[in-house]
């Protein structure tokens, strides 16, 4: 079930904020799927997901082989009946203020601060797509 992302309801936009475990697909060179567990947060007001990952992790690598137009992606998670999808073109940030905000929205959705990580680069997507039912 698609969603009007100018209007999406309370109910899905707190299932974004509770402690879930989503997951991101990616796509290799040779178009297979990559499927990896990651911790994702959504403004739904910026309509932008961000992921905090390692700069040679190979999530990143299938982004960054796109070209910098970016890459298609989805996020999505599931709790019993309850889902949400997010889709969007995936860009790789590695300017430090935009990694230290991520990490700071990552502490507030799963209640801890990650150790510090000199690899650490934000993976943002600009969302075009929610659907779910959640």
């Amino acid at each position: 079930m698609a969603h009007d992302l100018s209007a999406l309801s309370p109910e899905y936009l707190a299932f974004w904020g509770e402690y879930q475990m989503p997951t991101l697909t990616t796509l290799r060179a040779d178009g297979t799927p990559h499927v990896v567990p990651v911790g994702v947060t959504y403004d739904a007001g910026q309509r932008i997901a961000r992921i905090i990952t390692r700069k040679d992790s190979t999530k990143v690598k299938n982004i960054l082989a796109a070209g910098p137009g970016g890459a298609r992606v989805a996020v999505c998670q599931v709790d019993r009946g309850r889902w949400a999808t997010l889709e969007g073109l995936a860009r790789v940030r590695t300017d430090a203020e935009t990694v230290a905000d991520a990490v700071r929205r990552y502490a507030e959705r799963y209640g801890r601060t990650p150790e510090p990580n000199p690899d650490r680069v934000m993976i943002e997507i600009a969302v075009t797509k929610a659907l779910g039912r959640a």
